[in-house]
């Protein structure tokens, strides 16, 4: 049986090579994103917004990096249903995965304000400032991946 909304991963382009300069410039927002974030909490932002893209190369890219990170198998395979698994996710981990979301899915064309604020309780200012960049970052990083194919499998933890 064929499913016709199948996407077969062979690149488009590689858009780093043909640009390289907002390669460059990508990567750097990513760095300055994280400033000041727990390295867990980064990937956890990284894979949910990348489950909700659909985008398979930043999630393999991001469970190896959670992996290497320290993260649990559990908490990964949990991810995409973190507001059902109590006790496995803090109340600052699940104020961000509400924002991830939110942002990430912009409901009715806006983030809504009981979203905000939780995040806002869980995070100092200039905390929640980075955490929302890493946020807008992942999802550029999505729309590239999942425009120009890129194909799960080849990244290398580093």
């Amino acid at each position: 049986m064929t499913n016709e909304t199948t996407h077969h991963h062979s690149p488009r382009m590689f858009l780093h090579q043909l640009a390289p300069e907002v390669q460059k410039a990508m990567i750097a927002l990513s760095k300055a994103a994280t400033k000041g974030l727990e390295p867990s909490l980064v990937e956890l932002v990284q894979m949910r917004a990348s489950q909700l893209n659909h985008c398979a190369f930043c999630l393999d890219m991001h469970s190896k990096d959670a992996r290497k990170a320290g993260e649990t198998e559990e908490r990964i395979f949990l991810l995409p249903a973190w507001e059902e698994a109590h006790g496995f996710y803090t109340e600052k981990e699940r104020a961000a995965l509400a924002l991830t979301e939110a942002v990430t899915v912009l409901t009715d064309g806006f983030v809504p304000d009981e979203v905000y604020e939780r995040a806002a309780r869980h995070f100092p200012e200039q905390e929640l400032a980075h955490l929302i960049s890493l946020i807008i970052t992942i999802n550029s990083w999505n729309r590239i991946a999942v425009t120009t194919r890129l194909a799960p499998g080849a990244y290398e933890v580093h």
